[in-house]
């Protein structure tokens, strides 16, 4: 027995003897202990807490080479990699982690969203649920802080800036035609399909580095990754009517929607100022194939083709008979990204889009055959150096193709074009101090073969989180981007337009409510001008115009104070002056409205099957060019309201009819002024006010999604 227990006891000593205490303190950056840190060997059962003190101690058998590995929510996972005797009496200190939900976040001048945004300001489902958006993203955007809503023309207006101004892009990748053409004074539309896309980056200003040829603002969609379900979505429509069906086949997907458009039906209910020889018709088409590739990456190939036709006399003062203008335009668009991880935590994006936009335009007796063919290819790469430091490089190529011949009966046919080739590249790093301080730099840089001529663009953006749910923003860029088409085409002796943003912001969020409050100012320079009415091959052109945008944006958005219920409130202030196109002095631009507000409400009815929603947009007086009065752009016109209102009933968890109502009050706005040659007989020169094509538009459709999963609650996710 003696022998038993000396066998024993020998076992216990040989036991202890090979055991090795692990200890030390886990603190923050300030010295402050962290308590109930997460402290163990990598590999093995060996660890513990820390304790109020925040000091860890426990043993391990382990010999040699281990790694110590220690973690705690909010901060960066410590390792420690060495011989497992030298893990005594350790003091270590945790940095915070940059990446978590309550970190700073460089938003000056950005709406996001989408899955990873941190901040929604605007959903993608938006696009379809807002009244009044009509399902288009611009109807959507229009409803946020620093757009105004230019009702005849139906582009983006940013900040003071033209619709040209702004660029559009689908994962990366720039989508050169993004509107359909329309007569003057009846608002275009996107050609995208807001239910293709999972995410919007709407940018008024101060955007990346990786983007350039916009002086004032950049839209990037981003299209969804793989989809949910097979399906088949079906729709009828007052004004057309909409097919579109999705595939899966394992890591593979394909999804096609095909639409028609007759605007007969509603030109007939709410006829207006124009006579219509031939209605607004669209047919239009999308696809998307996607497949999932080794190592986690994402092929995906897009294609669009779109097709209008219209004939329409429109109402002249200066002609008896009215203008006739006839239009048929085919778009065709295809792009193809592929997103892949490299070694070293790089990431890599590719990415080609063509374009080719055909019109054939019927001006009176004349006519005007247009053809642009543009492409872009671009490539990037990312490397996340570590938790505080993210890298963004990359290059790109833009061509463009553009051919004009105008066929007149008197003085013949002419020709006119012009190959416009950019190459670009970018290089943009994020610097994450600490949790509450970040910083953005980049630089970019361009060379127009057109033009000859190099341009550098520096970006900067800084971010300082001043409490749990506020932090204020700056952010400075210059930028620059090439006379558009109907300059080009008929003299290419420029210089790059460009601006410089500056941009101070103020953003709070807390419990599903965020503020905004975002001051800017832009100042212009090179702008091109023009001496004859129109542009036109025998005009004198420079790039002596210039001018500035200053003002004050406020974004107010809530989902949480009220049950059920959704609202925003948008409100922009906008002072800005050019001298620029046939200007004859600086003035305020006849699209800019100084004070623009919108407010949007959804709510949503269980008892009733139902989400109600409205919203009411108000903009003031744009100025017009009066010539009884002296001066240029010299008076305004009365300030635009519209209230509208939409309805979703689920008939069941497949079946949707949706109404909606746009300018329910048929107010009669005004967008401007028509006057007279010649004067009357009291020497004044008449005037007829420009209105809406129609003083509402109603809208009535029926969409049945047939699919396996019924438990999906459509209204909710329409």
């Amino acid at each position: 027995m003696k022998q038993v227990l000396f066998f024993l006891l020998v076992i216990c000593q040989i036991s202890l003897t090979a055991q090795t205490t692990v200890s030390g303190k886990v603190t923050d950056k300030k010295g402050a202990p962290i308590i109930g840190a997460n402290v163990f060997l990598d590999g093995t059962y060996d660890g513990t807490s820390t304790n109020e003190k925040g000091e860890f101690s426990f043993t391990t058998s382990e010999k040699g080479i281990q790694t110590l590995k220690i973690s705690f929510i909010s901060y960066v996972q410590y390792f420690k990699t060495a011989d497992v005797k030298t893990f005594s009496k350790l003091l270590i200190k945790l940095r915070e982690d940059v990446n978590t939900l309550d970190a700073v976040n460089i938003n000056a001048g950005t709406f996001e969203a989408g899955d990873n945004a941190k901040v929604t300001a605007l959903k993608p489902l938006d696009v379809v649920t807002t009244a009044g958006a009509m399902g288009d993203f611009v109807g959507a955007l229009q409803t946020l802080p620093g757009t105004t809503n230019v009702s005849e023309d139906g582009r983006l207006f940013v900040r003071g800036g033209d619709a040209g101004e702004t660029q559009i892009f689908v994962d990366g990748i720039r989508v050169f035609t993004p509107y359909s053409p329309s007569p003057n004074n009846i608002p275009t539309r996107g050609r995208l399909s807001p239910f293709l896309f999972k995410g919007i980056t709407f940018s008024t200003g101060g955007y990346s580095a990786e983007y350039g040829q916009a002086l004032s603002s950049v839209l990037l969609l981003n299209s969804v990754d793989e989809p949910i379900e097979e399906k088949t979505d079906v729709s009828f429509m007052t004004v057309g009517l909409g097919l579109g069906n999705t595939q899966i086949w394992g890591e593979k997907s394909l999804s096609v929607n095909v639409s028609y458009i007759n605007l007969a039906p509603y030109q007939a209910a709410f006829p207006d100022n124009n006579k219509w020889h031939k209605p607004v018709q669209a047919l239009g088409g999308e696809m998307i194939y996607r497949q999932k590739m080794k190592n986690d990456g994402m092929l995906k190939v897009y294609g669009a083709f779109s097709y209008s036709d219209l004939d329409v006399t429109q109402e002249d003062i200066n002609l008896p008979n009215g203008f006739r203008f006839g239009l048929k335009n085919r778009n065709v668009y295809f792009n193809t990204s592929y997103k892949g991880f490299l070694k070293n935590n790089w990431t890599f994006l590719t990415g080609l889009s063509l374009t080719n936009d055909h019109s054939d335009i019927k001006l009176e007796a004349d006519e005007v055959i247009n053809n642009e063919n543009s492409a872009h290819f671009k490539a990037r790469f990312k490397k996340t150096i570590n938790n505080r430091v993210k890298l963004n490089v990359g290059a790109e190529y833009f061509m463009t193709n553009f051919k004009e011949a105008y066929k007149n009966t008197n003085v013949g046919n002419s020709n006119y074009g012009f190959d416009n080739n950019i190459f670009g590249t970018f290089a943009e790093v994020d610097v994450f101090f600490s949790k509450k301080i970040a910083a953005k730099i980049g630089l970019r840089s361009e060379y127009s073969q057109l033009l000859k001529e190099s341009t550098l663009s520096p970006r900067v953006s800084l971010a300082y989180k001043a409490s749990k749910n506020g932090q204020f923003s700056l952010a400075y860029g210059r930028f620059y981007q090439n006379p558009n088409n109907d300059y080009l085409k008929f003299n290419t002796n420029f210089k790059a337009e460009n601006t410089s943003h500056v941009i101070a912001n103020y953003q709070y969020v807390k419990d599903k409510k965020i503020l905004r409050i975002e001051a800017y100012y832009k100042k212009y320079n090179d702008l091109v001008k023009y001496d004859t009415d129109f542009t036109l091959p025998t005009s004198n052109y420079s790039n002596n115009g210039f001018g500035y945008a200053k003002g004050l944006d406020v974004f107010w958005r809530d989902n949480k104070t009220f049950k059920e219920t959704d609202y925003w409130i948008s409100y922009s202030f906008l002072d800005t002056k050019r001298d620029y196109k046939n200007y004859v002095a600086s003035a305020t631009p006849n699209f800019v409205a100084k004070h623009n507000v919108s407010v949007v409400v959804k709510h949503f009815v269980t008892d009733w099957k139902s989400q109600i929603g409205f919203s009411y947009n108000y903009a003031s007086g744009r100025n017009f060019t009066n010539p009884n009065k002296a001066g240029f752009l010299n008076d305004q016109t009365k300030s635009y309201n519209a209230l509208n209102v939409n309805w979703a009933y689920l008939i069941s968890q497949q079946k949707i009819l949706y109404v909606s109502v746009s300018n329910v009050l048929g107010t009669k706005n005004v967008n401007g002024y028509q006057y007279s040659n010649q004067q009357n007989g009291q020497g004044q020169f008449e005037s007829r006010a420009i209105t809406p094509s129609a003083d509402r538009f109603f809208f009535v459709g029926f969409f049945w999604t047939i699919s396996d999963n019924k438990n999906d609650n459509q209204l909710k996710n329409l």
